[in-house]
C-alpha cells in the first residue's frame, strides 16, 4: 500500500487541525468526509478537494466505501463508542479523538473490537506532541533534571478577541455531562493534562480532586476552579489547577486558554511556558540547573503543530507496522486517570487507582 486513505466522521472546526498533516503528506490521502450537518461536510469536503460523491451525511454509507483504510472519529464524546465499533465492523482502522469513551467498560469493548478485527485503534491525543512538550520530554529523558519528583500543570481559561468562534451546538454538548462525560475543563480539556501527567510520570496510584463551578450565563457552568492532586508510585506527586477567569484576556488563535507545566527533578527544574496560547513573554522551554538558567525558542509553538506531529506519528507508525501513540490501551489508562478525578470530586475523598 503506497497511501493511507483516511476519512473523517465529523467535520467540526477541530477537523481543520486533523486535516493538516494528511493534506501535506504524500503517503496519506483524505478520501471522504461525513457529518450529520451536510452543509458543514460540503464546506470542508470541497475545501479539501473532494467531489460530491465523497461527502456524506450518514457515516454508515461512507463506511461502505472499499477504498477507506482508516477513519478519524471527530464526534462528541458520547458518540465515540458506537462509531468506533461500527468502523471496526466495516474493516477500517480507527483514530478516535480523546477521550476515547465515557466509561472503562466502553473503552474495554473498543480495545477488544480492535483486537478482534485485527485493526489499529489510535486515541488521538495531541498535547504530548506539542513541540515544547517534546523538547521537555527529551531533556528529561537525557537526565538534565535528574529523576522526576513532581509535575505541576496550570491551566487558565478566559476570553480573547482572536479566539475560535465556538458554535452553540458544540458548546452545548461540552456543557452536558451526559454527552461530555464530565466538565469541559477538568474532563474534556483535562484529558490533555492527565495525558501529560501519564506521559512524564506514569500512571498515578491515587487521585484527589476538588472541582468547583463558575457560572457563565444562561444557567451554564464551567467545572472550575479545580485542583486535582496526583500521587504516583515512589512518593512522587503532581497537580492540575484549572481556573476560569471571565475577564482575563488571552492571546490565542484557538481556544481562549493557556497552560504551563513545571517539572521538578532531583537536579533541576524545567518549565513549558505555553500551550493553547501565549500568556507569558518567555521562551517556550526554560531549564534551571546548577545555578544556571537555559532557555530554548528554536521550535514551532502554534497549537496546530501538536496536531501535525500526532497525525504524522500515526502515519509513520502505520507504514512501519508499529503502534501509534496513544494505543487503545494507553487511552484507557488516561481515561481511568480522568474518571478517577470525577469520582474523587463526587465522593469528597481520594480515590486509589
Amino acid at each position: 500500500m503506497d497511501k493511507l486513505r483516511v476519512a473523517f466522521i465529523g467535520t467540526g472546526r477541530i477537523s481543520d487541525l486533523h486535516a493538516l498533516a494528511y493534506l501535506d503528506d504524500e503517503r496519506a490521502e483524505l478520501v471522504a468526509v461525513c457529518d450529520r450537518n451536510l452543509e458543514l461536510a460540503k464546506m470542508r469536503g470541497e475545501r479539501w478537494g473532494l467531489g460530491a460523491e465523497r461527502i456524506f451525511r450518514d457515516y454508515q454509507d461512507m463506511l461502505a466505501l472499499d477504498d477507506i483504510d482508516m477513519v478519524e472519529i471527530l464526534l462528541p464524546h458520547h458518540l465515540h463508542y458506537q462509531a468506533t465499533l461500527h468502523a471496526f465492523a466495516a474493516g477500517k482502522h480507527v483514530s478516535v479523538q480523546k477521550p476515547m469513551a465515557l466509561s472503562l467498560t466502553q473503552a474495554d469493548a473498543m480495545v477488544s473490537a480492535a483486537d478482534a478485527a485485527g485493526k489499529i485503534l489510535k486515541v488521538y491525543e495531541n498535547f504530548i506532541f506539542y513541540p515544547p512538550v517534546q523538547r521537555a520530554k527529551a531533556l528529561v529523558n537525557s537526565g538534565e533534571i535528574g529523576d522526576l519528583l513532581t509535575i505541576r500543570i496550570k491551566s487558565n481559561s478566559g476570553i480573547s478577541p482572536t479566539e475560535w468562534a465556538v458554535p452553540a451546538a458544540a458548546q452545548a454538548w461540552r456543557l452536558n455531562p451526559e454527552e461530555c462525560g464530565g466538565g469541559p475543563l477538568v474532563f474534556d480539556d483535562g484529558h490533555h493534562k492527565f495525558a501529560l501527567g501519564w506521559h512524564f510520570m506514569g500512571m498515578a496510584a491515587e487521585v484527589h480532586a476538588w472541582i468547583g463551578r463558575t457560572e457563565i450565563g444562561d444557567g451554564q457552568f464551567l467545572d472550575a476552579p479545580a485542583i486535582v492532586s496526583w500521587k504516583f508510585p515512589g512518593d512522587r506527586f503532581g497537580s492540575l489547577e484549572a481556573v476560569a477567569s471571565p475577564e482575563l484576556v488571552l492571546d490565542t488563535q484557538h481556544y481562549a486558554q493557556d497552560d504551563r507545566i513545571e517539572l521538578t527533578g532531583t537536579k533541576g527544574v524545567l518549565w513549558v511556558t505555553r500551550g493553547h496560547g501565549k500568556m507569558l513573554d518567555l521562551p517556550p522551554v526554560i531549564l534551571y540547573k546548577d545555578r544556571r538558567t537555559r532557555a530554548w525558542s528554536d521550535m514551532p509553538v502554534g497549537w496546530e503543530h501538536s496536531f501535525i506531529n500526532s497525525t504524522r506519528q500515526c502515519i509513520d507508525a502505520f507504514f512501519a507496522g508499529e503502534a501509534p501513540q496513544l494505543t487503545g490501551e494507553d487511552g484507557r489508562e488516561v481515561l481511568r486517570f480522568a474518571l478517577a478525578a470525577q469520582e474523587s470530586a463526587r465522593l469528597g475523598r481520594a480515590v486509589k487507582l
